[in-house]
């Protein structure tokens, strides 16, 4: 449970904030994590009114240990199952009929608000997703609620260890894409020089009448026979009366005696 410390508060909705793709835009709303005295159990309670006014609210305790377990409300889901990534990244699934129905994912940012994502299916099984934005209610204190419960401390240390983590990953997150960009264009580099050998071998086990000169173009053919030539006359010059089947390809000979198709 030590990784639910920076989500157990009550948060306020910022309404001006977020996408909904499913229902109206809240004029208001409290999002609320805390623990409870059974240990790897939250408690999870929503409230929001819409620009009509009508209240509404859902609340239900999930087993947060990273298995399957009942869910309480069968009217919600039949089963939950709550999986922490790390201490800024939470997600929490509900099923019905073996098939998720709603994904949950809870994310602080780096300025502390807490962004709400809500991932599911219309009544036409097509999927929607909602976000919202949070920001503390610092009023209210997610302390646990008898000595059993889990002891929860938010600390200025608290504080610096997540800006540190989030600085971390970012940092290391654009490491890894720096060197994920270096893979790409190695490969591709691997590709072209792969290609340039086929090619090379194809045409040196051509007929050649002459010696190539590097940086040159020539015009490699299939002659009816399927044996390939090379040539410094294009298909154009030959007109309709060329000594060949088909033209493969226009190639120039580099210098380090590899062959490149010209397009």
């Amino acid at each position: 449970m030590i990784q639910a410390y920076n989500f157990l508060y009550s948060w306020q909705l910022f309404p001006e904030k977020g996408v909904y793709e499913k229902g109206e835009r809240p004029k208001s709303g409290t999002y609320k994590i805390s623990a409870t005295d059974q240990r790897n159990q939250l408690n999870v309670e929503m409230n929001w009114v819409t620009f009509e006014n009508q209240a509404f609210s859902s609340a239900y305790a999930i087993e947060a240990d990273g298995d399957i377990h009942e869910f309480q409300d069968e009217l919600i889901a039949e089963r939950s199952k709550v999986s922490f990534q790390d201490s800024i990244n939470f997600e929490i699934l509900l099923i019905t009929k073996g098939e998720q129905t709603l994904k949950i994912l809870h994310h602080i940012m780096p300025n502390g608000y807490l962004r709400l994502t809500e991932e599911g299916f219309r009544e036409d099984a097509t999927a929607y997703k909602n976000i919202s934005y949070y920001h503390k209610q610092m009023s209210v204190l997610p302390y646990a609620s008898s000595v059993s419960g889990a002891v929860i401390k938010p600390t200025e240390e608290g504080v610096i260890r997540h800006k540190a983590l989030y600085a971390m990953e970012e940092q290391t997150n654009m490491q890894l894409a720096q060197i994920r960009q270096q893979i790409e264009l190695l490969a591709l580099q691997a590709q072209e020089i792969q290609r340039r050998k086929e090619l090379s071998v194809l045409i040196y086990s051509a007929k050649l009448n002459f010696t190539p000169v590097i940086g040159q173009v020539y015009y490699l053919y299939e002659k009816k026979d399927g044996n390939n030539f090379l040539s410094l006359v294009s298909p154009k010059e030959w007109g309709g009366s060329g000594p060949f089947k088909k033209a493969v390809a226009s190639v120039k000979l580099l210098a380090d005696h590899t062959w490149m198709e010209i397009v």
